[in-house]
């Protein structure tokens, strides 16, 4: 561990202690959040069963990670990203070696692929749960490979409430035969999976580079699902979101109501105006902060803290959007799948922000926008 990790980084005792692990609601700093309250019959839907969403209030839930991937999927998406970027790079410019968030190729260890090995990942779930991590969503879907059995080996042997997504990804991952597909056949294949597999929210679901008219048809298509199972979708936008604005448009025109929204990885989005992050959370919708826990922080703490200062709070959401085997606590002991918690919160806190600010950010923002009210009864 470096010197770094152990300044920045905190102790589990830490950890609990900031999300009032164990701690009476009165015994709360003065002027602390009010818990927040749920629709009658509002549950979150995780693939062992649904939970009453007070029931994971004791510790953070993380709505945007990854613990079902097959193995060829980041080298795919790392290429298809370099190809993006190539393809919108001025003549003659440099070619840079991680922009707009693009995650570098780290060396993994040798041996199964982390992501297909149950045991190696109950192990990585039951480490994040003592550090103070209540729930999990695993931000895939077919076309990333997920593995719905795989995930519930993985919260049965580990006792971690995983909530699988659901959806269609981004252009270069779409099946074949998406492209003529028509919206409605798209709704009624996202309504049918619905129906198959215990899916807890709709994402993450994408836009590549600037949007395109089959990642148009699919967003429209996931607003009709939405709407028509009261699931919560959460987005991936372009390199560096780009068509976030666009995405909400989309979503709102289909008749979705903002606030069961989170428009994902604007941490990419560098600017210290905050204007599109400002005209997000003001228009209803989640911010999502989704790759935190290592060197993006730096440019992330103080587009946060600018938020936290407007009265933003109720509208941020803090993920790190797992995909390195060099970044589980095997691996690395100042890392693994807590790292948003335990890694990039201290910094906030380090920048001003309260305890009470940091928990109803990690506990209680992740359940509101989580828990929904079944349209469509789980498969027994």
């Amino acid at each position: 561990m470096s010197a770094d990790s152990r300044e920045m980084g905190w102790t589990r005792r830490e950890a609990l202690g900031m999300l009032g692990m164990g701690v009476a609601a009165a015994a709360l700093p003065a002027g602390a959040s009010a818990a927040p309250t749920f629709p009658k019959g509002a549950v979150i839907r995780t693939v062992l069963k649904d939970y009453a969403p007070e029931a994971l209030g004791g510790g953070a839930t993380l709505f945007h990670e990854h613990l079902s991937l097959v193995p060829d999927f980041l080298p795919r998406w790392r290429q298809f990203a370099l190809e993006a970027q190539a393809a919108h790079r001025p003549p003659n410019a440099p070619s840079p070696a991680n922009q707009g968030g693009t995650p570098p190729a780290a060396p993994s260890p040798s041996g199964p692929y982390f992501m297909q090995d149950a045991e190696l990942m109950a192990e990585e779930m039951a480490i994040a749960t003592r550090d103070g991590i209540s729930c999990i969503v695993d931000g895939g879907h077919a076309d990333m490979g997920r593995d719905i059995g795989f995930l519930r080996q993985v919260s049965m042997r580990s006792g971690m409430p995983i909530v699988a997504g659901g959806g269609f990804y981004a252009q270069p991952f779409y099946p074949r035969e998406l492209s003529a597909m028509s919206e409605d056949q798209i709704f009624r294949a996202l309504l049918h999976e619905v129906e198959a597999d215990p899916i807890g929210a709709f994402g993450e679901i994408g836009s590549w580079d600037y949007i395109t008219k089959d990642e148009r048809k699919v967003f429209r298509a996931i607003g009709r699902a939405h709407l028509a199972t009261n699931i919560p979708i959460f987005t991936h936008t372009g390199i560096p979101g780009k068509s976030a604005l666009e995405q909400l448009d989309i979503l709102e025109d289909a008749g979705v109501d903002p606030a069961r929204v989170v428009i994902g990885h604007l941490g990419n989005l560098v600017d210290p105006k905050i204007e599109v992050h400002r005209a997000i959370c003001r228009r209803g919708a989640f911010v999502g902060f989704d790759r935190q826990g290592g060197p993006a922080d730096d440019q992330v703490v103080p587009l946060v803290m600018s938020l936290i200062a407007e009265g933003y709070t109720d509208h941020l959401l803090f993920s790190s959007d797992f995909s390195s085997a060099a970044q589980l606590k095997r691996n690395n002991p100042a890392l693994g799948y807590a790292k948003t918690l335990t890694v990039f919160v201290p910094k906030l806190k380090q920048a001003g922000a309260t305890d009470d600010v940091l928990r109803q950010i990690m506990n209680d923002n992740p359940r509101r926008f989580l828990a929904f009210v079944p349209n469509i009864s789980r498969k027994a």
